[in-house]
């Protein structure tokens, strides 16, 4: 019975096929026709785009030249004065008539010859309009891929910025000046946006380059594809930009993977992580060739060491930008046999600050260890092209001028900590490691729910209320405090808004400190470099810009890897930091001291002296008053109230 039916159902559906006629096919049919078969070539060969186009269209002109060649060779239109020539001339000047509608005005014939030229001339109008208007659309596609930056960028030991973000244009101009002793060098950027538009805001906010060029493609740094656009396989290093979204370390994860996927070879790669918690997958990931900047916690860290001493905010923006003096390492130094205080007078214009042994990097060493061939030295100096080039110091430092006063005994300080964000937790950390017994921290916020641990030195009591109000201000804010710290509500409101109502709380708050006649240390947190200048207006010591000051570390670490763990070690609490003392612990006040006698009176206290800060150095262009690094034998006035910026344990 099951096959009966099946019999029938085929019976059944052929009887319907013929009944629709005999052109109708089944769906079991081959459609083999000739016609067919030719609009699938055609089809296939428009998939080919311009160049598929200007064939066809030269195909036509042939073919249309050739039956019109025929034609009037074989009715012999062309008047006899003008056919001498054969069929190849009769071809020449058909082509001609194709292609140029104007060549119809100089013809002479009959009506005949001047009709069929006409209609030529007519096709041949269809056919050079066709042409015009392809190639036309094939340049116009190639400078739209152009325009989307596409193509693979043939560099050789250049550096590579994976992703966009505002740090971008600080890190840019960074290695504009690093790369000025290079020849030809290059900047490449692969980030998930319009190449136009990269190259416009670059324009605008980095106009002076420096001899670097810089190469935008378009493309996602997560995609393999995309990545390879960036040839960084070639580079000398790999810039890798936390994004602006939801979950940026994931994104710069995924891109680690793309980065390292080939194994562990290749250039360096440093990476921002915004969260801390993701350290750990970063690293393994990485395959030991990637620095991770863990921005909360350097941020953090810089707020404490500037909350702790006027001016500091200076020194660290001078060590880690290329404007001025940084960190290098000389490899070929000369001074073997030297001990580590010999070392810190060698040289003239370089700041011998500590050196590297087996990959450990050491600073601020003791004075009577001595150097041999195998340590690199790490200093402070204007540029690594200077290294080579260095001259000795000449000058003796005058011992009888050296200080004699001893430093202040620690006592339990007093703060007050204003608004709160994600790195709060971290810079209460920091303060408590750097505290004496018994200190006290008030916490002063109109967002979030702090939860304070007990700390070991620091006596913390968190206080929610408006941060902008006069008269909350004006409850906390006292004159015996000896440090306050405003933080940015950028957890909790759009980065204008938040350093907006920081500027209201430092205008407060220093006018609250004016009135009480206190000069304690105010030291603030702004996201958005351009708001630093509108804070000058409220006089305070130190401002930390979070963005700026991530970009130039990036920027530093990309150049050198070696930094990594002398950034470790500076910014850490274990070690040797950055600290702004009296001038008078190290040598007597008065004129014509020079900088060697500083130098020697700081190695005579296990420290090094890099820096000084000064009232007489306060010029527009020099914040603060301090400078880093000067030659051994310049001389200054040293008077009341100046500084030695210094590496030191404690």
């Amino acid at each position: 019975m099951a096959r009966t039916g099946q019999q029938l159902r085929v019976r059944t559906a052929k009887a319907m096929a013929e009944s629709r006629g005999p052109s109708v096919k089944t769906a079991t049919e081959k459609k083999s026709g000739w016609g067919d078969r030719l609009r699938y070539m055609f089809d296939n060969s428009m998939t080919r785009g311009t160049p598929a186009l200007i064939m066809w269209l030269t195909a036509v002109t042939i073919l249309l030249t050739l039956f019109f060649a025929i034609i009037t060779t074989i009715f012999r239109l062309r008047s006899e004065s003008t056919s001498g020539g054969g069929f190849f001339h009769e071809l020449f000047y058909t082509l001609l008539h194709a292609l140029d509608p104007g060549y119809i005005g100089g013809d002479a014939g009959n009506w005949g010859f001047l009709l069929t030229m006409l209609v030529l001339t007519i096709a041949g109008l269809f056919i050079v309009s066709a042409l015009i208007g392809v190639i036309a659309n094939g340049i116009d596609s190639k400078l739209a891929d152009l325009r989307r930056g596409r193509s693979i960028v043939l560099e050789e030991d250049h550096t590579v910025i994976l992703g966009w973000s505002e740090s971008i244009f600080t890190i840019i101009s960074e290695l504009t000046l690093a790369n000025e002793s290079r020849k030809d060098p290059v900047i490449v950027i692969l980030a998930d946006k319009d190449k136009v538009d990269m190259e416009e805001e670059l324009h605008v906010k980095v106009p002076e380059r420096r001899g670097t060029r810089i190469v935008c493609r378009s493309g996602s740094p997560m995609d393999l594809d995309d990545l390879r656009l960036s040839s960084h396989d070639t580079a000398r290093s790999v810039i890798l930009l936390a994004p602006d979204s939801d979950d940026p370390d994931s994104e710069v994860i995924k891109t680690l993977l793309a980065l390292t996927h080939n194994g562990p070879d290749g250039p360096r790669i440093v990476a921002e992580i915004q969260d801390p918690s993701n350290l750990e997958a970063a690293a393994l990931v990485g395959k030991g060739r990637t620095t991770l900047l863990d921005i909360r916690e350097t941020v953090a860290k810089l707020v404490v060491q500037t909350s702790r001493q006027s001016g500091a905010a200076a020194v660290y923006t001078e060590l880690f930008d290329y404007s001025g003096d940084e960190f290098y390492f000389f490899e070929d130094h000369g001074i073997a046999g030297s001990t580590y205080a010999e070392a810190q007078l060698a040289f003239e214009a370089a700041s011998v600050v500590g050196f590297i042994e087996g990959g450990v990097s050491k600073l601020n060493p003791s004075p009577e260890t001595t150097l041999t061939d195998d340590h690199t030295l790490i200093v402070v100096v204007e540029d690594d092209s200077v290294l080579g080039a260095q001259s000795r110091s000449l000058v003796e430092p005058t011992l009888d001028r050296l200080g004699q006063q001893a430093g202040d005994q620690p006592h339990p300080s007093q703060a007050l900590l204003i608004g709160w964000n994600e790195r709060a937790p971290i810079v209460l950390r920091e303060l408590d490691r750097y505290a004496p017994p018994g200190s006290t921290l008030t916490v002063l916020t109109a967002y979030g729910e702090p939860v304070v641990p007990a700390f070991q030195n620091l006596a913390i009591t968190v206080v929610k209320a408006s941060t902008t109000n006069r008269a909350v201000l004006e409850e906390h804010v006292a004159g015996e405090l000896d440090q306050i710290i405003v933080l940015c509500y950028d957890e909790y409101l759009e980065v204008q808004t938040a350093d907006s109502r920081t500027l209201v709380t430092l205008l407060h708050v220093r006018d609250i400190l004016s009135r009480l006649g206190s000069e304690t240390p105010v030291v603030s947190e702004m996201i958005d470099d351009r708001n630093r200048v509108l804070a000058s207006v409220a006089d305070v010591d130190d401002i930390v810009v979070s963005g700026e000051i991530v970009s130039l570390l990036v920027t530093q670490l990309s150049e050198d890897g070696r930094l990594e763990a002398v950034f470790k070690e500076l910014l850490g609490s274990e070690g040797s930091e950055i600290y702004l003392r009296p001038a008078e612990w190290y040598v007597q006040p008065g004129d014509d001291i020079t900088w060697a006698t500083v130098v020697a009176g700081a190695t005579r206290r296990n420290e090094t002296a890099i820096g000084l800060k000064s009232a007489l150095l306060a010029d527009p262009g020099m914040r603060f008053g301090v400078v880093v690094n000067p030659p051994k034998s310049q001389t200054y006035k040293i008077g009341a109230g100046d500084a030695v910026v210094v590496l030191a344990e404690d």
